[in-house]
């Protein structure tokens, strides 16, 4: 599995953006999948993640009420979709697949050594 994140850019705050994270190789449908963030200087943290469908999702505290994960199986693809963007949103967005076998309704892991098959990251710039 490779996954690919794409859709970063420049934004004002309060703007929006919407990320995209396209895997190819095995279906997407088979794995949750992670989106996480770095600031520079700063460890990777996680921001959101989603299971086999929409129905089960998490947010980091920083991004809920704000931000958006969702899944089209048929694409392959899932979105974050980020609303109300903040400076302190500025960094390196990357996805990952949950190492694990998911089950629907299990609970999410945030640790970044949890995740697997990192794809190049897209970078998220929000001027304040």
């Amino acid at each position: 599995v490779q996954l690919q994140a794409s859709g970063g850019g420049l934004v004002q705050a309060g703007g929006s953006l919407r990320l995209s994270c396209a895997a190819s190789g095995r279906a997407s449908s088979d794995y949750a999948v992670g989106w996480f963030r770095q600031a520079p200087g700063k460890d990777r943290e996680f921001a959101a993640a989603i299971g086999l469908s929409d129905a089960f999702t998490y947010y980091a505290d920083s991004v809920k009420g704000r931000f958006t994960i969702s899944r089209d199986n048929a694409k392959n693809t899932v979105y974050l979709q980020m609303n109300s963007l903040k400076p302190e949103d500025t960094a390196v967005y990357y996805c990952a697949r949950d190492r694990r076998q998911y089950r629907s309704g299990s609970a999410f892991y945030t640790q970044p050594d949890m995740y697997i098959n990192w794809g190049q990251g897209t970078q998220v710039t929000v001027s304040s």
